[in-house]
């Protein structure tokens, strides 16, 4: 795999194929086209309810993920069962095609312990709030599958932001001096929070950052599924061969605010907005399969629907699940609580019993 700062693009914004891309799609099942849409599909329906859930008082703050459902979907249906996933909070989608159900997922934006338990067989880790802290522990986990003789790849999620951390160069350099089946998958949404690409780095793209520790780093069109899936499936490919990490960088975009408790609006001008929304990676997908005839008007509409019901189903089981009690706050993280957790836990199931 070579070093490319230019981004791999199979799809273009108009549903055409580039002269590259054409051979890549030919070669694609009927199947996994349609996981790539149903994925896609079940994503943007399941983020567009939880910012409503969001805005009802019904969930916590959350992270939107709409425009990078490209990245999320292709990366995660790349992996294999074995792989490991260690993702941020904005990577709902990658979870759910890895198989985290979608009332797990809506827990977590719930506070409740259930959103960080994943599904026996189900190899993806809680997602990390705090920035870049996931990458260590990815390496740490493809360290062990080598000395083990494992094929496993563990595959860190993250965003442009946490190429700012020392945690980022510090897995880059740990993996590329050890060679270990790592994948660093970041969806470079052009913000961290507010501040753009061009405040946080000298580098013009993240890929290059690949350079200082001798590993391969490969630009993709995130927005591009069927691109963004060929780049992943190459770099495991490389990895399970015993040939080392790769850094991903893929070029998205993050169409809503960072959190329901941000506005874009006030960094971020109409005119760049529209740009981006012209290159939506679900429309990009639709117009390819109806200038193939793979999918018919009526097909797209219950895909839709269906997905609606998917996502009212996850929302009715988390909804009447019962109420964690305000001392869930202080379990799961001690084994011994301190004395001032004591403290305060007493304070707070005082209050809790009036």
């Amino acid at each position: 795999m070579q070093q490319s700062d230019q981004a791999v693009q199979f799809l273009q914004p108009d549903g055409s194929l580039s002269d590259q891309g054409r051979p890549v799609w030919e070669s694609l099942s009927s199947e996994m086209k349609r996981k790539f849409y149903e994925g896609m599909v079940l994503a943007r329906t399941m983020d567009r309810r939880s910012v409503i859930l969001q805005r009802q008082g019904q969930i916590g703050t959350y992270a939107p993920l709409e425009g990078q459902e490209a990245a999320q979907v292709g990366s995660a249906l790349a992996l294999a069962k074995e792989d490991w996933i260690f993702p941020s909070y904005r990577d709902h989608g990658a979870a759910m095609i890895a198989g985290m159900p979608l009332d797990r997922i809506l827990f977590y934006w719930m506070g409740r312990v259930e959103g960080n338990i994943a599904p026996k067989g189900v190899r993806i880790l809680p997602p990390c709030v705090p920035i870049a802290t996931q990458l260590p522990q990815a390496v740490g986990t493809a360290w062990a599958a080598k000395w083990r003789g494992e094929s496993s790849v563990a595959v860190a999620y993250f965003g442009d932001g946490a190429t700012s951390e020392g945690d980022f160069h510090e897995a880059l350099n740990f993996a590329g001096v050890f060679r270990l089946p790592c994948i660093f998958f970041c969806q470079n949404n052009h913000y961290a929070i507010s501040v753009p690409f061009s405040r946080q780095s000298a580098t013009a793209t993240v890929a290059e950052k690949a350079r200082a520790y001798n590993l391969p780093g490969v630009r993709v069109d995130g927005n591009d599924v069927v691109a963004v899936y060929d780049v992943m499936r190459k770099a495991l490919n490389r990895a399970r061969r015993g040939e080392g990490a790769t850094l991903i960088e893929a070029v998205t975009y993050r169409k809503g605010s960072h959190t329901t408790a941000d506005d874009a609006k006030r960094y971020r001008n109409r005119d760049e907005v529209k740009e981006w929304e012209r290159r939506d990676p679900l429309q990009r997908l639709e117009k390819r399969f109806l200038i193939d005839g793979t999918l018919t008007r009526g097909q797209v509409e219950t895909c839709h629907r269906r997905c609606r019901e998917e996502v009212d189903k996850a929302w009715k089981k988390a909804s009447q699940a019962k109420k964690a009690p305000p001392t869930h706050l202080f379990a799961h993280v001690y084994q011994s609580l301190p004395a001032e957790l004591k403290r305060q836990r007493a304070q707070v199931e005082g209050e809790a019993h009036g």
